[in-house]
């Protein structure tokens, strides 16, 4: 693109009601956020389970920081593989029951260094169409052929599947749509899997500590386990703090550490991130009561935005899409419910497809009931079908 062509660019954007600001957050994660020196209750974060903030976590890292310092120094394969990144590894693949984990910086990080060292030139991936950026960067990036299938759509998929029966094959998918909170249908792509000798790679970012025994994740919550699984799961999410890794059969990942580009030519996150995520992972397992509470928050949410005139779509997890469908109208709605002190984002195309413009609730095990219930009264306040005179001035 020419210089010249920016600012045309991106007055198309601002037409199209997609341009993107950031906000500036002042103080730490949590259901209560200061911004810009204004406080927001937020439904805007996937600290789902409420660990950003926990002190047990900040706890653990003070005393890494007093071990390790604060950077790594290099990356893992030099000097910047720490025991304590051992032991985080080993733990997270005795949580997610796979024989071995490898860590990685981001789930996208994970992402791109998967699929090109599982697939490329000559083999073919499959891939869900609602799936997330990173899988779809990272089929590009493999060089493989792509085949992209309808969300969900296992008959469709296997169809697609017949036709390419000589070639190396893999079928990566979320484990829960970061747009739609809904669920893969994992116990069948993996049948399929086996059917077709095929890899099944799971990125399982929303799903992880959420979903499943103890939050041990989707392969948990399906009763899942083959050898044909990569799994892939964020921790920056429901445990709080920051990073990713991928477990699998010990082969798969000891070929990662060989030929992941992303993990081989990166400095490795800091030792204390990584002991505050083993902290984070004994607070996923001992407080059950998160998942309990997130649970029935997501049922109160259910219940309250039922008979309004947008569309909520059928998500059992913590992630409640509400389908408003213009860009601008979507853009509106947000900032009335600012302008009353709540935060919820406004998703636009290309994060979702035209016409499905939204607004993503994301829940917390840190949020109350009066926090749910404060949103839901503003939003019937301003719901399609309110009478004018009903409705609070903003």
């Amino acid at each position: 693109m020419r210089r010249s062509e920016l600012s045309s660019r991106l007055r198309e954007l601002e037409q199209a009601g997609l341009i993107r600001s950031r906000r500036r957050i002042e103080g730490p994660q949590g259901p209560h956020l200061r911004v810009d020196g204004a406080t927001y209750l937020a439904f805007c974060s996937n600290d789902y389970l409420g660990l950003a903030s926990h002190p047990a976590l900040a706890d653990a890292a003070r005393r890494a920081l007093d071990d390790f310092g604060v950077g790594a120094g290099a990356s893992a394969h030099i000097c910047g593989h720490t025991r304590v990144h051992e032991a985080l590894e080993q733990r997270l693949a005795r949580f997610v029951r796979l024989p071995r984990a490898l860590h990685f910086s981001t789930g996208y990080m994970a992402n791109l260094g998967v699929l090109p060292s599982l697939a490329g030139p000559g083999d073919v991936i499959f891939s869900d169409r609602l799936n997330h950026a990173s899988l779809i960067d990272a089929a590009r990036l493999s060089r493989a052929d792509v085949v992209v299938y309808p969300h969900g759509d296992v008959e469709a998929l296997g169809l697609q599947m017949s036709e390419q029966a000589d070639r190396s094959k893999l079928i990566v998918t979320d484990a829960v749509f970061s747009m739609d909170g809904d669920l893969a249908p994992l116990p069948q792509l993996l049948e399929l899997c086996e059917h077709h000798d095929a890899w099944l790679v799971v990125d399982d970012a929303h799903g992880f500590g959420v979903l499943g025994e103890n939050g041990a994740g989707s392969l948990s919550h399906w009763g899942l386990s083959s050898e044909r699984i990569v799994y892939m799961g964020t921790l920056g999410k429901a445990a709080g703090v920051f990073g990713a890794f991928v477990a699998a059969d010990a082969d798969v990942i000891e070929w990662l550490l060989q030929r992941a580009r992303t993990y081989m030519f990166t400095t490795s996150t800091p030792p204390m991130l990584a002991a505050a995520l083993l902290a984070a992972l004994d607070v996923i397992e001992t407080e059950s009561w998160r998942r309990r509470h997130l649970t029935a928050l997501i049922e109160r949410v259910h219940a309250g935005l039922s008979g309004l005139g947008w569309r909520l779509l059928p998500s059992a997890t913590a992630i409640q899409p509400l389908i408003i469908g213009d860009n601008s109208e979507a853009m509106s709605l947000m900032d009335s419910l600012r302008h009353s002190g709540i935060w919820v984002p406004a998703i636009r195309p290309p994060t979702v497809p035209p016409g499905t413009a939204r607004l993503r609730i994301s829940l917390s095990a840190a949020h109350s009931d009066q926090d749910i219930d404060r949103l839901l009264n503003r939003l019937r306040a301003v719901a399609p079908g309110q009478p004018m005179a009903d409705r609070p001035s903003t």
